[in-house]
């Protein structure tokens, strides 16, 4: 008995990384994908404003497992730095040998095999200073992906003056061509679970791009909304994991 006291500490000390490291995996991974469109809006940059929002909420407490997909500025791909995330075109297409950005930040988004996925957009043309929150139709998680859009799209009203315009479906947008495998509707890319394997998905469209261009651009509110996002979003991880 004395000597295996003795070895106990020894042991601790060689098995306690990969404890951890077992641990670490059961974390709940969370991806960010902010907007990568730079064609939206004149002297107005999608990606820009959208991955301040991002960045903000990434580097606020609480420190979560999460990563960022974005596919701005890479010359492998189609549609790198704009695209609708409602096209074919713009999406599953393979142009000149080449994939697309929504195709690439999902590809890797998946290798992270994220519990939330979370896009952030603008709007633009609705004249509204006002964000949306979308969920994909027909989804296994549709009541939880509601609650959860919902109450981001609470969260950044908390710290701005964007009219609340509640949660849609993805396929009552009537945009463009891209339909789900499982249920033919039109819907985003983005949130179709036969490309992304993330349980839980929302698509937030923050703000118009000229409605709200002085919120939009401004970084104190970008931060402000940032850090709502990730003050909303780790409640609901508390009680939803």
């Amino acid at each position: 008995m004395p000597r295996i006291a003795l070895l106990l500490p020894v042991l601790l000390l060689i098995f306690h990384p990969l404890y951890l490291s077992k641990e670490s995996r059961k974390k709940p991974v969370v991806v960010w994908q902010p907007s990568h469109q730079t064609d939206t809006g004149k002297d107005f940059s999608e990606a820009a404003t959208c991955n301040a929002i991002i960045e903000a909420a990434m580097d606020a407490k609480p420190n979560l497992k999460e990563y960022k997909v974005w596919s701005l500025g890479r010359t492998d791909l189609h549609h790198a730095d704009s695209g609708s995330n409602t096209k074919i075109s713009h999406t599953t297409a393979i142009e000149d040998g080449k994939i697309s950005g929504y195709a690439y930040e999902l590809q890797e988004s998946n290798k992270h095999h994220p519990f939330v996925f979370i896009a952030v957009h603008n709007n633009g043309g609705t004249k509204r200073n006002a964000i949306w929150g979308y969920i994909h139709y027909g989804d296994t998680h549709e009541a939880d992906n509601r609650e959860l859009a919902a109450r981001l799209v609470k969260a950044i009203c908390s710290v701005t003056d964007l009219e609340n315009r509640g949660v849609l479906l993805d396929s009552t947008t009537g945009r463009n061509d891209y339909r789900c495998a499982s249920t033919g509707k039109l819907s985003f890319y983005s949130l179709d679970e036969n490309v992304n394997t993330a349980p839980y998905r929302v698509l937030l469209e923050v703000g118009d791009n000229a409605a709200s261009r002085a919120l939009l651009t401004d970084p104190e509110k970008q931060k402000a909304m940032g850090v709502a996002l990730k003050r909303e979003l780790a409640l609901w991880l508390k009680e939803k994991y």
